[in-house]
């Protein structure tokens, strides 16, 4: 089995965009160096709304990411620059592709939760996102 998180961020206004672009290129840096890391997609959307895919063997693998280096120091920023923040995990057969925005999405909205934010959108803890482009 394989371990998938998905991660959806809307960022509130345009003066966070350099600083998440630099969290974000360090953080993707980050995973992609890891051998842990067998899967990673970076997606950006109109409207500041930012999704990451990334497949790792086990759970424990994801958290060592998650809880390190550049990804540790921007994950506090998230809750002043989003207004919407939202996660979801799910474990897949080895044979299984990597998963597609459409399933993220579904995903995302049936079973995801969402993260604190100061300043929550109207959709943040209800996850009702339309489905990526």
């Amino acid at each position: 089995m394989k371990f998938v998180s998905v991660t959806r961020l809307r960022l509130r206004h345009a003066r966070f965009l350099p600083g998440f672009f630099w969290h974000a290129v360090w953080s993707n840096r980050q995973a992609r160096r890891l051998d842990a890391n067998l899967y990673t997609l970076l997606h950006r959307e109109p409207g500041r709304v930012f999704w990451t895919i990334t497949v790792w063997p086990d759970q424990a693998a994801m958290r060592a990411f998650r809880n390190s280096g550049a990804h540790q120091t921007a994950m506090p920023k998230l809750f002043e620059w989003c207004d919407e923040a939202s996660y979801v995990h799910w474990q897949q057969p080895d044979a299984e592709a990597p998963p597609d925005l459409k399933t993220a999405h579904r995903r995302l909205v049936t079973e995801g939760a969402v993260s604190g934010v100061r300043f929550p959108s109207a959709n943040h803890a209800t996850r009702a996102f339309p489905e990526p482009k």
